[in-house]
């Protein structure tokens, strides 16, 4: 079955590259209005391991491994799933102004979840997308 592994359940992944520094995404993934869009309503968090956070939309979880500019791993679960799943959200690049959003998620439970994650993700990098174009946009006039 599509997304099924023996080890870690059903997992999904996916990705897009932004014409944007690994600064620039960090800074966009881990800021209220960024958060809002891949956590829902979080109180504001300093982003170190071992920090928990629940969202107003129920989404909950914990930070495992932060790597700034570069990598987070964490706990990621939904109010109505019976366990969390792992998420790993990586920045990919090799040059200074593109970088390669990586969402990553395994320890799901059915097809269904892995079909509606991919969606989400999908979503959130469609939106990651409009609001850093609009980003770029204004410093490409600052120029």
């Amino acid at each position: 079955m599509v997304g099924q592994t023996v080890s870690v359940g059903f997992q999904v992944g996916v990705r897009r590259t932004f014409p944007i520094s690994p600064e620039q995404v960090w800074s966009f993934l881990t800021s209220q209005e960024g958060m809002k869009l891949w956590l829902g309503n979080v109180s504001p968090f300093a982003f170190n391991e071992g920090e928990i956070f629940t969202s107003d939309e129920g989404i909950s979880g914990q930070l495992r491994i932060i790597k700034p500019y570069r990598q987070l791993r964490l706990k990621w679960g939904k109010k109505d799933w019976e366990k969390p799943s792992t998420l790993q959200i990586r920045l990919l690049s090799n040059h200074p102004d593109r970088t390669t959003i990586s969402f990553h998620q395994e320890n799901l439970d059915n097809p269904i979840t892995r079909e509606q994650m991919k969606q989400y993700w999908e979503d959130v990098l469609s939106v990651i997308r409009q609001k850093t174009s609009t980003v770029n946009d204004e410093e490409q006039m600052d120029k």
